[in-house]
């Protein structure tokens, strides 16, 4: 009976797929007119603009192009893991993104949970509007707060009658950056959690309240399943992206004695590339910090398949 199930449901399946290519190829025009502007600005703004890495390979002169220029190889690459404060920014950049990942990836499952306990959905959509306010200010804006709340006259030192000026501190640029990444987006974040929770089985969850499972439990039995699979989705994209920090909040909170901490390999990009005009050194350094994003991505998606059957991203 099990065979003949099984069978059935692999005609049926093979059924499927044959009407979807018949009414795809039937219809090709309606698909090409969707498809077809999409593959255009992947193609434009994606694919076109990696012909540039070639710069990192180059002294890049504007007036001659890219085509014209002196090749030079990996003279660049050498130079920066040459420099005294290569270690420094890789260091500056690793720590700054596992720190965070580590702090700031569990808060959104929690927030999950805790939303999941409220009954009552007036309630609930109140408290998920005040956490996702956050997300939609701006990082200029937001790091104008931040300087404004710790600055040596703000309300931080106002509330514990101090005088300290918080944004000169390399010990504190750290716990600042993460603390207000959390802060910003931790509640839109827990999106996806809250909305994959809305599959948990009621039935299940009321059956492990009979049994006697305490909040831990029904979390663990009921609640967890249904959102492993987007933990383990999303740990894998936020592990693959631990080199990829955004230049904008680390300069917008940078001092010029906070440095020690504060410059990133994005700043340095930015700093050579645009305000010193050394393109090729700094597409150089764009591009080994790419290099080491793609390997720290399929490292990271091997283990977690590994530690998940088998099943990676």
């Amino acid at each position: 009976m099990k065979a003949k199930a099984s069978g059935s449901v692999a005609v049926s399946a093979s059924r499927r797929m044959h009407n979807t290519c018949v009414y795809m190829a039937r219809h090709w025009q309606l698909y090409l007119i969707f498809i077809l502007p999409a593959v255009v600005l992947t193609l434009i703004f994606k694919y076109i603009p990696m012909g540039g890495v070639l710069i990192a390979f180059q002294n890049y002169n504007p007036f001659r192009g890219v085509l014209g220029s002196e090749w030079v190889g990996f003279e660049h690459f050498q130079r920066f893991m040459s420099s005294p404060d290569f270690q420094r920014y890789l260091m500056n950049t690793l720590k700054l993104s596992v720190y965070g990942l580590l702090w700031g990836f569990p808060i959104p499952i929690i927030l999950a949970f805790l939303l999941n306990r409220i009954e009552s959905k007036k309630i609930k959509q109140k408290i998920q509007l005040v956490l996702y306010m956050p997300n939609f200010i701006s990082v200029i804006v937001l790091c104008g707060m931040v300087r404004v709340l710790l600055s040596v006259t703000g309300p931080v030192n106002g509330l514990f009658d101090t005088s300290i000026n918080f944004m000169t501190m390399p010990e504190a640029f750290r716990p600042i950056y993460i603390i207000s990444g959390i802060w910003q987006g931790a509640g839109w974040a827990s999106i996806m959690y809250t909305a994959s929770l809305s599959n948990a089985s009621k039935d299940l969850k009321e059956a492990a309240m009979i049994d006697g499972a305490n909040l831990f439990q029904q979390i663990m039995t009921v609640e967890w399943p249904a959102i492993k699979d987007m933990v383990v989705i999303q740990f894998i994209l936020q592990a693959g992206n631990i080199m990829s920090i955004g230049f904008e909040k680390a300069y917008a909170l940078q001092t010029d004695l906070n440095l020690q901490t504060s410059e990133i390999i994005a700043t340095y990009v930015y700093k050579k590339g645009l305000l010193d005009g050394d393109y090729s050194f700094s597409t150089a350094v764009g591009l080994f910090n790419t290099v080491i994003n793609v390997i720290l991505l399929i490292a990271v998606n091997k283990i977690v398949a590994k530690m998940n059957d088998g099943k990676g991203l």
